[in-house]
C-alpha cells in the first residue's frame, strides 16, 4: 500500500514538474514572438465568436462590447516648474485635453488624460507619444476601476506612438487588424476617455486614407525652437530636419481632447488605428479625426521590445509629389507618382540605379500616389529588408530592387520623467534597454546584464554622460538581466543615489553613483 502511494506522488510531482517546465517553454516562446503572433497563438488556443455587422441596419454593439474593456484612461502628472504653452500654438496641447493658461509657470503639479489601448495580456498599452512625454509619472485605470503604475517602454516622437507597461496579467486586450485593408466609407468605432467622461463608443466612417496633416512635424518644429532658444541659439529654418512620419486614417467618428491614444476599431471589433489628433478651429470635434495606421503601430510596438528603438530603414532620395501644375514646371508629361529631386551618396536607392528625375510609381506593386504613402510603408521596415520600386525613366517603366540602410540621421531629441518611485525613477533616466545575448555576456565575462539602447536628451543617462551601448550588470548592487529587472532594483535607491555596475563594449568594469536630483 505504500509503495503505490509513493508511485502515485512520485507521477503527481512528475506531472506538475512537466506542466511547469512546458509553461516555462511557453513563456519563453512568446517572449520572442510579435505581438500579432502573441494574439494569433491565444486565439488559437481560445477561438472566439466572428463579431457580424449588417451594412443595411448597423449594429455595433457586439464589437464595443468586445473593444471597450481593452481601451483604458491614461492620466499623467507634470512637474510644478514645467512651463507648458511654449509655442504659439501648441495642437497636441490642444487635443489632449491640457489647461490652456499660457506662458506661466505652475506652482502646482499639473495633471492631464487621455487614453490608452492594450494589446497583450501582460499589460503592454499602446497610445500616443503627446500622452506621455515629458510626463512624470504615468497612471492606468483599467475599466474596473484598478490604477495601476505605467512604465514607459519606448516613444517615438516621428510617428506620435508610445508603449507604456503595467504589472498586470489576464487582461482584457483587443485584436490587432491590417490597416492595409481599411476602406474609405467603413464603419469604424472610436473608443477612448474624451473630455473627462468614462469610457466612451462613438461611430463613423473612414473618410479618406493616407492624409497627412502636419500636426507633427509641426511639433517637432517647435520642439526644435524651444531646445534652440534654451541653448541661446537663434534656430534657422533650413537647419531644421524633419522625420515626421504621417499617413493617417481620417475618420468622423466623433473624437475630442481626451480621445488621445484610444482605439480606432472596425465593426468586427479590430484594431486599425490609435487616434492621434483632430482638425479643428477650436480644439475640439469639427467633423475630422486623424488615427494612426495600426500596421504601423505593431512595427514601432514590436521594435521596442526587440531592440528597445525604433529600426528605420531609409531608401536615400528626396521627392515631391507630381501634380499637373509641377509637372509642367519640369516640363513632363507625367502627373502621377513621386519626382526624385535627390538621391543619397552611396544610399540605398543610389547602389540600386536610381537617379534624380526618375518618377516613383509602385512599391512592391502597390501603386504610389502620394509621399505620406511611401513614407509610411517604408516605416514599417528594417535596415536590410528588401522593397521592390517600380520607376519611369525616359517614358519606360522599370524595377529595381533596393536594400533600405540603416537611419543615421539625428534623432529627435526626446525629454524624460522625474520624480520618486521604482518607476518614475526608470522613466527619469531616460534610456532604453534590452537583455544582453549570451554571447555578449560571454565575450564581456559576466553573468548578468542589459545593454543600453537609448539615451534621451535630459534623462539622467544623459547628464551624466552614459553611452548607448552600455552593457549594465548591476543596479543598487542587484543583478539585472531585463528592463522590469533595472525598475525592480531601483526601488532599493538608497539616499537617492542609483549605483550603477557596467561594462563597456571596450574597457574595464565602470561604477557610476547617479544622485536622482541634480
Amino acid at each position: 500500500m505504500k509503495k503505490i502511494g509513493l508511485t502515485l506522488i512520485t507521477a503527481l510531482v512528475g506531472g506538475v514538474v512537466a506542466v511547469g517546465g512546458y509553461k516555462l517553454f511557453e513563456d519563453k516562446r512568446q517572449s520572442k514572438m510579435s505581438f500579432e503572433e502573441r494574439q494569433e497563438l491565444y486565439y488559437a488556443n481560445n477561438p472566439s465568436s466572428e463579431i457580424t455587422a449588417s451594412t443595411g441596419n448597423p449594429d455595433f454593439t457586439q464589437a464595443a462590447a468586445a473593444v471597450a474593456p481593452g481601451v483604458v484612461h491614461i492620466r499623467t502628472t507634470y512637474t510644478a516648474q514645467q512651463s507648458y504653452g511654449a509655442s504659439p500654438f501648441d495642437m497636441f496641447e490642444e487635443f489632449f485635453g491640457m489647461p490652456r493658461q499660457r506662458q506661466q509657470q505652475r506652482s502646482q503639479p499639473v495633471q492631464a488624460t487621455g487614453s490608452g489601448v492594450i494589446i497583450s495580456e501582460d499589460g503592454y498599452i499602446v497610445t500616443n507619444n503627446h500622452v506621455v512625454a515629458d510626463a512624470n509619472k504615468v497612471e492606468v485605470q483599467l475599466t474596473d476601476k484598478r490604477i495601476l503604475e505605467a512604465k514607459i517602454i519606448g516613444r517615438d516622437p516621428n510617428t506620435d506612438i508610445a508603449l507604456i507597461k503595467i504589472s498586470a496579467s489576464g487582461l482584457p486586450f483587443v485584436k490587432l487588424g491590417n490597416s492595409d485593408n481599411v476602406k474609405i466609407g467603413e464603419w469604424v468605432l472610436a473608443v477612448g476617455y474624451p473630455l473627462g467622461l468614462e469610457s466612451t463608443v462613438t461611430a463613423g466612417i473612414v473618410s479618406a486614407t493616407g492624409r497627412s496633416t502636419g500636426i507633427i512635424r509641426q511639433e517637432q518644429y517647435e520642439q526644435y525652437q524651444r531646445e534652440m532658444q534654451q541653448r541661446g541659439y537663434r534656430p534657422q529654418n533650413d537647419e531644421f530636419i524633419a522625420n515626421a512620419v504621417e499617413s493617417f486614417i481620417q475618420t468622423d467618428a466623433v473624437i475630442n481632447k481626451g480621445n488621445s491614444g484610444g482605439a480606432l476599431v472596425n465593426a468586427h471589433g479590430e484594431l486599425i488605428g490609435i487616434n492621434s489628433n483632430i482638425a479643428s478651429p477650436t480644439g475640439y470635434y469639427a467633423g475630422y479625426g486623424f488615427a494612426v495606421p495600426v500596421n504601423l503601430v505593431k512595427k514601432i510596438a514590436d521594435d521596442f521590445i526587440k531592440y528597445g528603438e525604433v529600426k528605420r530603414g531609409l531608401i536615400g532620395i528626396t521627392f515631391r509629389e507630381l501634380d499637373p501644375a509641377y509637372a509642367e514646371e519640369l516640363g513632363i508629361k507625367e502627373i502621377n507618382g513621386l519626382y526624385v529631386n535627390g538621391v543619397t551618396p552611396n544610399g540605398a536607392a543610389e547602389e540600386a540605379g536610381i537617379r534624380k528625375g526618375d518618377i516613383i510609381t509602385k512599391l512592391d506593386d502597390q501603386l504610389i500616389g502620394s509621399s505620406a504613402q511611401l513614407q509610411e510603408r517604408i516605416y514599417r521596415l528594417r535596415p536590410g529588408d528588401k522593397v521592390k520600386l517600380t520607376y519611369k525613366r525616359d517614358g519606360k517603366e522599370r524595377d529595381a530592387t533596393v536594400t533600405l540602410k540603416e537611419d543615421n540621421r539625428p534623432k529627435a531629441e526626446e525629454e524624460t520623467a522625474a520624480e520618486r518611485s521604482a518607476t518614475e525613477i526608470y522613466n527619469r533616466l531616460g534610456a532604453g534597454f534590452v537583455p544582453a545575448t549570451d554571447a555578449k555576456k560571454k565575450e564581456l565575462g559576466v553573468s548578468s546584464g542589459v545593454v543600453v539602447t537609448q539615451v534621451h536628451s535630459d534623462g539622467l543617462f544623459d547628464y551624466f554622460n552614459v553611452q548607448r551601448g552600455l552593457v549594465i550588470t548591476h543596479v543598487n548592487g542587484q543583478p539585472v538581466n531585463s528592463a522590469d529587472d533595472v525598475e525592480k532594483a531601483l526601488s532599493s535607491t538608497d539616499r537617492n543615489i542609483i549605483r550603477i555596475t557596467g561594462v563597456p563594449q571596450r574597457g574595464s568594469r565602470v561604477e557610476l553613483n547617479i544622485p536622482v536630483d541634480y
